[in-house]
C-alpha cells in the first residue's frame, strides 16, 4: 500500500533519508507556488510546467530522466498494447503524447494515418516533431495537437480503436478524469478500449503540489461506470517494472 505522500510524517522521513533532494523539492515548491499564483485552472499551470520541463529537458518532462529510461519506457508501453490487442490497422488516440517516448513506435507500427497524438503542452510538441524527424517517421503521417481541454470536440464519432494515456492522470485532478470520461466513449469505436495508468493508493487519496495525484482503484472505476463505461484494473500489469496501475475502459453496450 502506498503511503501518503502528502503527510508531513512522509516529507520528513523522505528529507532525512534523501538529504540531497530537499533543495531540489524547495525549487520545485517554490515554482509551483509562482505558476497557480499565475495561471486560472489545472491545465494552464500543468502547461506552465511543461514549458519549464521541456525548456531544460525534453525527455524529462515526460518523466524520464535519462535516454535508456525514456526508450525502455515506450517500449514497455508499446510492447504491452500489441500483447493485448493493437493491431497495424487500428486507429489510435493519444492522450499526453508528450514527445513521443512510446508514439514514436505506435506510428511506426500502424497504418499510415492511423495515430492522433494530443498534448496540452505545445511546447513537448514542438519536441514531438523533432522525435518524428529522428525516427524519420515523416512519410507515416501522425497527428499531432495542442488541446486545452478534454471534451474531444473536434474529433468525429466512434473513430478510434484504442485511445491510451500513459502518465496523464497521475498528473490530473479529478474533474479532469471525469471530463475524459465524459466524452472519451464518444470516439471510441464500439469494440474499441482506452487504456490509463494512474498512481494508485489503497488508503486516503490525495495530491503533492498538484502534479502527482494518487487515487483508489474503486474512485475510477466507479467514474467510469458514472459515464456507461466498463472499467476493469489490468492484474497482468501489475507484474511490469512500472510503479503506477492501469485500467481498460469499454463502452458498455
Amino acid at each position: 500500500m502506498k503511503r501518503s505522500r502528502s503527510s508531513l510524517a512522509h516529507q520528513v522521513t523522505y528529507a532525512i533519508k534523501n538529504p540531497r533532494k530537499i533543495r531540489p523539492h524547495l525549487r520545485r515548491l517554490a515554482r509551483d507556488t509562482w505558476f497557480r499564483l499565475r495561471t486560472r485552472d489545472h491545465v494552464a499551470y500543468y502547461r506552465a510546467v511543461m514549458r519549464s520541463d521541456t525548456a531544460r529537458d525534453p525527455e524529462g518532462a515526460v518523466g524520464s530522466h535519462t535516454h535508456r529510461r525514456w526508450l525502455a519506457l515506450g517500449r514497455l508501453q508499446f510492447d504491452y498494447l500489441v500483447e493485448h490487442g493493437l493491431k497495424p490497422e487500428c486507429r489510435m488516440l493519444e492522450i499526453g503524447c508528450g514527445n513521443l517516448r512510446a508514439g514514436r513506435l505506435f506510428i511506426g507500427y500502424l497504418y499510415t494515418g492511423n495515430y492522433y497524438g494530443v498534448d496540452i503542452s505545445p511546447d513537448i510538441l514542438m519536441a514531438a516533431q523533432d522525435t518524428i524527424v529522428k525516427h524519420g517517421l515523416g512519410d507515416k503521417m501522425p497527428y499531432l495537437t495542442a488541446v486545452r481541454d478534454l471534451r474531444f470536440a473536434f474529433l468525429p464519432d466512434e473513430h478510434f480503436d484504442v485511445v491510451h494515456a500513459h502518465s496523464v492522470f497521475s498528473h490530473s485532478p479529478l474533474e479532469v478524469i471525469e471530463e475524459c470520461f465524459a466524452h472519451v466513449g464518444r470516439v471510441m469505436k464500439p469494440g474499441g478500449w482506452f487504456d490509463f495508468t494512474f498512481d494508485r493508493t489503497e488508503g486516503r487519496e490525495h495530491q503533492v503540489l498538484r502534479e502527482d495525484f494518487y487515487y483508489r482503484t474503486e474512485t475510477l472505476i466507479a467514474l467510469a461506470e458514472k459515464h456507461k463505461l466498463r472499467a476493469v484494473f489490468m492484474e497482468d500489469w501489475e507484474r511490469s517494472p512500472h510503479k503506477q496501475s492501469k485500467i481498460r475502459i469499454t463502452k458498455l453496450a
